[in-house]
């Protein structure tokens, strides 16, 4: 059964329920190798962890879930905090979306105690996401960063390079945010410009990915090349090169959207082939 996300909790904690607990970008799960499972209720209640904020998420296999920031430095026995980008390959679609709606609503309570505008302690505003400041009116919803990825073909050859904040032999494809008074076909354009000083044909929306890290969502788009010469910026890519499908680096995890650009593509190619 899916995630589904809601706003209303339940009156009271009914049957058995999920919690996401982070310390930071640090999701606390059972000390497990073997598969990713939340803490059970009664392990939290016996570790007595500080929370800063609690907010309800929705159901995920019909029951309900509930999000907690602590100011734990340690995980209590049995449990362990672990970074959400590692616990990637272990993470359902369902699951991913959970754990990436839990961590950008703690985020955003916990970046936005106070008014930007006055510095007055805001107020949860009642069955809605949202802060409010009791001084200037000031309201603050969960931050959204609109951000393109785009998939950038040649024939059977497609461009792939690597940031250097990438895990060591992982290849991806371009992505930036999206700039103020830019459409995002514009800023797929400028991106691929700066980073790699190529032109592209127009570009074609492919699919969308909230992506927590730490409030992105990404839009896709496919598009062919139309001219220049690849250069990659030295500051923000290490390197950029045309790939045979046929001879692949290391890809993102299969459950991002950048996995699917590029499967998307390979199959296209030999679908093409026959």
């Amino acid at each position: 059964m899916s995630f589904i996300p809601a706003l209303i909790p339940p009156a009271a904690y009914q049957g058995q329920t999920h919690w996401l607990v982070f310390a930071g970008a640090q999701l606390l799960i059972q000390a497990d190798e073997a598969a990713l499972r939340l803490p059970t209720l009664a392990q939290l209640e016996a570790a007595e962890l500080p929370y800063l904020c609690q907010h309800y998420l929705g159901t995920w296999e019909g029951q309900a879930c509930y999000v907690r920031a602590t100011t734990a430095s340690a995980a209590p026995p049995g449990l362990v905090f672990k970074s959400l980008r590692t616990l990637l390959p272990l993470l359902s679609h369902d699951l991913f979306s959970l754990t990436g709606r839990a961590a950008q609503v703690a985020a955003w309570d916990l970046n936005h105690r106070y008014c930007g505008r006055c510095a007055t302690p805001m107020q949860q505003v009642a069955y809605e996401y949202a802060k409010r400041c009791p001084a200037c009116g000031l309201v603050n919803y969960p931050r959204l960063a609109p951000a393109v990825i785009m998939r950038v073909t040649r024939g059977d050859e497609i461009l792939l390079s690597r940031a250097p904040h990438f895990a060591p032999g992982m290849y991806s494809v371009q992505a930036g945010f999206v700039e103020p008074g830019e459409t995002l076909e514009d800023a797929v354009r400028r991106e691929l410009r700066e980073e790699v000083n190529l032109e592209v044909s127009l570009p074609q929306y492919f699919g969308s990915q909230p992506w927590p890290f730490p409030h992105s969502l990404m839009l896709a788009f496919t598009a062919e090349y139309a001219g220049g010469k690849l250069q990659a910026h030295p500051q923000e890519v290490e390197e950029a090169r045309w790939w045979s499908v046929d001879a692949l680096p290391a890809l993102p995890p299969a459950i991002s959207i950048a996995h699917q650009l590029i499967a998307d593509f390979v199959a296209e190619v030999r679908n093409r082939r026959g």
